[in-house]
């Protein structure tokens, strides 16, 4: 039985291996968000947790915390960002300040890849990604009762309103939003301040915006249309009927440019 075995070797000396790591914390808090190998990105998070505990101890200003974050990261001018920025935003919080999104596979030895953040942080994954969500379940159900291009003149309104609604419903209630959905939107919201629920709202009428522009192709007579192979938002229609429908102009067949092309393939 193997004891003490508590992070990953990386096949490097024990030295080498800490120094790697601190360093990729240096840059955590440096950036706010990193990518690297998903083993790396593990071992990262449980050393930045390490010291986050450092900056909860920093909230009471104790310098033997200063004096451990300042003997731990590698670059000292980011100390005051640690113990200002750091300890203001997680004030509320009482652990957790770190998430790791998988990326995919590397290119070339297809490692795997990770996305290492600081929550709650202005480039946070989550909080687009809940944004998202919200704009696409509420357009989903203006849809219900609207036209799609009748939307894409007026707009949406009142994504505000609906925030703060379903931000009180507890769980297992009923509410225009998934449980999921809801349940994100609500982790998101709730160790930030007062203006995250504006914030939040301002973020998903822009992207309801984006997604009704990308629709909004005016023709000669005035009105708006789609392009061949192109749906409104909110379309479930499947693929083989929005190919048998007419969402727009075919182009004529170019029948010998075509046998050209085959003929030449197959002599090939």
């Amino acid at each position: 039985m193997k004891h003490g075995v508590a992070f990953r070797k990386f096949s490097r000396p024990t030295s080498h291996r800490m120094l790697m790591l601190r360093n990729l914390v240096t840059s955590l808090f440096e950036h706010e968000q990193i990518k690297t190998t998903l083993p790396k990105a593990r071992d990262t998070a449980r050393l930045a947790e390490k010291a986050g505990y450092i900056i909860t101890l920093g909230k009471k200003g104790d310098r033997s915390a200063q004096a451990r974050a300042s003997a731990f990261l590698l670059k000292p001018e980011i100390l005051p960002k640690l113990f200002g920025t750091f300890a203001n935003r997680y004030a509320e919080r009482p652990g957790g300040y770190t998430r790791i999104h998988k990326y995919g596979n590397r290119p070339g030895d297809n490692a795997p890849v990770a996305i290492l953040e600081l929550v709650d942080s202005p480039r946070d994954l989550r909080w687009e990604i809940t944004a998202r969500a919200i704009g696409r379940e509420v357009l989903n159900n203006k849809l219900e009762t609207e036209k799609p291009l009748n939307l894409i003149k007026t707009g949406v309104h009142s994504t505000q309103d609906i925030i703060e609604s379903e931000k009180r419903l507890a769980f297992g209630q009923n509410g225009l939003l998934r449980p999921k959905t809801r349940w994100n939107m609500q982790k998101i919201l709730r160790f930030r301040n007062q203006d995250a629920v504006s914030q939040l709202s301002r973020n998903v009428g822009n992207y309801i915006v984006c997604t009704l522009s990308r629709q909004r192709r005016k023709t000669k007579t005035g009105e708006f249309s789609l392009r061949a192979g192109q749906t409104a938002p909110g379309d479930t229609r499947s693929v083989l009927d929005l190919s048998q429908g007419s969402l727009g102009t075919q182009r004529p067949r170019t029948g010998p440019k075509n046998v050209t092309r085959k003929r030449r393939w197959c002599l090939r």
